[in-house]
């Protein structure tokens, strides 16, 4: 199992109601209520993944757990964690020859979103309902399938993205009170809370490259020169805290202490741990009053990656790379990567982190297109055909509650999601 990526139990930011102070728990029994972190672990053709779920109001008496997971959490305090690695076909329904199938190409509805023509290309996810009538599938199921195959007949993959791989499951307890009398309402099935809409997209089909590569992928609204958009300074936070702090703690665990890194793509913060020791910090972006007001960073400059993604530094020059929150922007990706790996010492680390947000002008066709955990894929591939990087991994998290002074928490309960990717130079 990977290293846990949170602070200590009690500083997971999981906040408490008073009707939860007047009811803690020491230990858990079948009364209780809990927040739990869940980490789904699995291991592609070409990297390491890790699914982090917080579930907030998880009830012992109610809820369905996996039986190996159910009996270890039982009676136990804050802090106690659990696992269990489960074979291909156990925790999740096995993968069937039966559920992918050769359909003819014109019962994939090029028209089914309205005013938006849709080719079919291989490797990617689409709604359900793109393949309505088959296998009795309603136009309104808005659940991913994966289209496998592109020819004369499509090769369509109905079974769930991580049937076909052994899993590891953990659980971690965060927080324990008691539920009082009530014992009605509807259940929650944690696999499926945990296993749906969402992980196994990140990895290839059958090994074999995702077409992310027609359709124009990489243009983008507004098409004039990225200084004009950048003239003006932005400084603003594009995550809520809470997601703000999962990155920082990542990246305290990944950048080595006393390390030269590259903020590729920079601004106003680094999003590195204050007190990380650092021999230098190097910011390459788009505005110099945000990088002059960044003050992590021991040298600056402006450098429009999509206009010249050639980095001005000399070869195996940094221990590690950092790209927060931008690499949804870049239109020549494949070089730029290739670009940072050339300037990388050996086993020095790539890492990018992204969320669900972006200013819509700048961001690339593709990056919209996809399905959320589709974007770990998207880079995963840059990552692959840059080349010249081992040891990928992926990472989400989802689940954490959002700050209650930010300015989304009437209409966002939870906090922005976060995914990283991350490589390591040969």
């Amino acid at each position: 199992m990977s290293d846990n990526l949170f602070d200590p139990p009690e500083a997971i930011l999981i906040e408490t109601t008073d009707d939860q102070s007047a009811h803690k728990q020491e230990r858990t029994s079948r009364h209780s209520m809990c927040a739990m972190r869940f980490d789904l672990q699995w291991q592609s053709d070409n990297a390491r993944h890790t699914d982090s779920r917080v579930v907030q109001n998880l009830n012992l008496w109610r809820d369905i757990f996996p039986a190996e997971l159910e009996a270890q959490v039982m009676d136990k305090p804050v802090g106690y964690s659990a696992s269990h690695d489960f074979r291909a076909g156990t925790l999740l329904e096995n993968y069937r020859e039966a559920e992918c199938l050769a359909i003819k190409d014109h019962l994939f509805n090029r028209a089914y979103r309205k005013g938006v023509v849709t080719e079919p290309r291989a490797g990617r996810f689409y709604p359900k309902g793109f393949i309505a009538g088959t296998r009795g599938i309603f136009p309104e199921d808005m659940s991913p399938f994966r289209l496998a195959k592109c020819s004369e007949l499509l090769t369509v993959d109905l079974n769930h993205p991580l049937a076909a791989y052994d899993i590891a499951l953990s659980a971690e307890i965060l927080d324990i009170w008691g539920s009082g009398d009530e014992h009605g309402g509807a259940c929650q099935d944690i696999v499926e809370l945990l296993s749906t809409n969402g992980p196994g997209m990140q990895a290839r089909w059958n090994n074999k490259p995702t077409d992310f590569w027609s359709d124009t992928p990489f243009s983008r609204i507004a098409e004039d020169a990225d200084g004009y958009f950048y003239t003006m300074s932005r400084m603003v936070d594009h995550l809520d805290q809470t997601a703000t702090r999962q990155i920082e703690r990542l990246y305290g665990r990944l950048v080595p202490q006393g390390a030269d890194v590259l903020d590729l793509m920079s601004s106003w913060k680094s999003h590195l741990p204050g007190s990380h020791n650092l021999s230098s910090m190097t910011g390459l972006g788009m505005n110099q009053d945000e990088l002059d007001a960044n003050p992590r960073l021991t040298a600056s400059l402006v450098h429009d990656l999509n206009r010249n993604p050639q980095l001005p530094f000399s070869d195996n020059h940094f221990d590690a790379v950092i790209c927060t929150v931008s690499v949804e922007y870049l239109t020549r990706p494949v070089e730029i990567f290739t670009e940072v790996n050339r300037v990388l010492k050996p086993g020095g680390r790539f890492i990018l982190t992204f969320s669900n947000r972006w200013f819509p002008p700048k961001v690339v066709k593709i990056w919209q297109d996809i399905h959320e955990f589709e974007r770990p894929e998207l880079v995963l591939e840059y990552f692959l055909k840059a080349g010249g990087y081992d040891n990928l991994e992926t990472w989400s998290l989802r689940g954490l509650p959002r700050p209650q002074d930010d300015k989304y928490a009437r209409r966002l309960h939870l906090s922005d999601p976060v995914h990283a990717v991350w490589g390591e130079k040969r």
